[in-house]
């Protein structure tokens, strides 16, 4: 019959043998661990960046055909006015009603603006 014995588990990470070599240790696994989170940041940074960029370039486009959007819708409604009130009443109407428009829009973000800067500094009431 043949040798049966069982061979002696391997030990690939002795055991330190003193407290010396066990801080070593510990010392050597934070250094491991503060390169590994290092590293993870950058990866995490430069995923971020690249995906900002795209994404800033994807709002530059589409506030373009946005506002190209509204120039024709502008140009059409004029069109559309000047035949039944005449060129420079479509015009009056046209621009009068984006004029309005343009100052109530300011108004309330001025308000708004207002109500948040009374609300971040400390002893004022937002209005």
């Amino acid at each position: 019959m043949a040798d049966t014995e069982l061979p002696a588990p391997a030990d690939d990470d002795p055991k330190p043998s003193s407290v010396g070599d066990a801080l070593r240790a510990l010392i050597e696994d934070g250094q491991t661990l503060i390169e590994a989170e290092v590293a993870y940041r950058k990866a995490q940074a430069a995923f971020g960046l690249g995906e900002a960029k795209v994404i800033a370039l994807l709002l530059v486009f589409g506030l373009a055909f946005g506002f190209f959007t509204l120039l024709a819708l502008v140009v059409g409604l004029l069109l559309a006015l000047a035949f039944y009130v005449g060129v420079w009443g479509a015009l009056a109407i046209v621009g009068g009603s984006l004029l309005t428009l343009t100052a109530l829009c300011l108004f309330l973000a001025l308000k708004r603006a207002g109500r948040a800067k009374a609300a971040l500094l400390v002893g004022e009431k937002p209005r």
